[in-house]
C-alpha cells in the first residue's frame, strides 16, 4: 500500500505519494506521469525550477514549482526522498538527499529557495522511506565527518555505533532552517517486511533497496539488479 503523508492528505490543492515495490510510481501520481519533470539524479545540491510540463532539468537533485499541472519526482532505492507543499498547495517541490546531499547542504539549499518566494513556516515537508538507523551501517570515517561537519548532536547522527540517522538529520536541518511541521513517513527501505498480497502466508521486502540488492548479490551473483525498479516519491499541485 503506497505511503502517504497525513498532513499533505489534508491539503485539497495536491496529490502525493511514496512508492514501493508493488506501486514504484504511486498509485495517486499515475494519471499525471506524462506531465512528469525529467532529471538526472548525482547526489549534488543543485535546485531547479519548473516552469513547465515534461521539463528537462538535467543534472538536479531537488525541482521546485508553483505552477499546476507538473509532476516533481524524485527516485530513491535507499537515498532519502523529501517532498514538501506549501499548506495551501500554492507551490510544491522534492529534493533526493542521500548522505553526500545531506553534508553538503541539499536540504537547505531547498529552504533557502523556498524563502525567496515565501517564509518556510508557511510550508510542511514529509521524509519518506529510506535506509534507517537500524541497518544503515557505514564506516568510522563517515561518522566523524558528519559529527564534525554538521551542528548537531552526536547522538542525533549516530544513536547507534556506525550507524548513520539520515531522516532525523534531515529533520533537524528542516526545522533548524524553519519548517517546523515535518513528518517521518515509511520504513526502512532496507529491512521493512509486508505480507505477500497473493499469499499471506509469506512475506516479501516493501521497498527497493540498493544496499540490501548489493548484500544479496554477494551472496548470490545472479540475483538481480534494481536497475529499473528504483521507486518513486512526489507530489503535484492538480491542474
Amino acid at each position: 500500500m503506497t505511503d502517504l503523508s497525513p498532513q499533505l492528505s489534508k491539503i485539497a490543492a495536491i496529490r502525493h505519494g511514496f512508492g514501493d515495490k508493488s506501486s514504484l510510481l504511486p498509485d495517486d501520481l499515475q494519471p499525471f506521469q506524462e506531465s512528469q519533470a525529467n532529471k538526472k539524479q548525482v547526489h549534488g545540491t543543485r535546485i531547479v525550477d519548473v516552469t513547465q510540463p515534461r521539463q528537462e532539468c538535467g543534472e538536479a537533485d531537488g525541482l521546485y514549482t508553483t505552477q499546476a499541472g507538473i509532476l516533481l519526482t524524485v527516485l530513491t532505492a535507499d537515498c532519502l526522498p523529501v517532498i514538501f507543499s506549501h499548506r495551501q498547495g500554492k507551490g510544491i517541490a522534492v529534493v533526493h538527499a542521500g548522505w553526500r546531499g545531506l553534508l553538503d547542504g541539499i536540504i537547505l539549499n531547498m529552504v533557502e529557495r523556498i524563502s525567496r518566494d515565501d517564509d518556510p513556516a508557511n510550508w510542511v515537508a514529509a521524509i519518506g522511506p529510506a535506509a534507517r538507523s537500524c541497518c544503515y551501517e557505514v564506516n568510522e570515517e563517515l561518522v566523524e565527518q558528519f559529527v564534525n561537519q554538521l551542528p548537531l548532536a552526536k547522538n542525533i547522527i549516530t544513536p547507534r555505533y556506525r550507524r548513520l540517522n539520515l531522516a532525523a538529520i534531515a529533520e533537524h536541518q528542516l526545522r533548524g532552517a524553519g519548517i517546523q511541521q515535518v513528518e517521518l513517513i515509511g520504513g526502512c527501505t532496507i529491512c521493512t517486511i509486508v505480507q505477500d498480497k497473493d499469499d499471506a502466508s509469506k512475506v516479501q521486502f516493501k521497498y527497493t533497496s540498493y544496499r540490501r540488492t548489493s548484500q544479496q548479490q554477494a551472496i548470490d551473483p545472479t540475483h538481480p539488479s534494481i536497475k529499473g525498479r528504483n521507486q518513486y516519491s512526489g507530489l503535484i499541485i492538480l491542474p
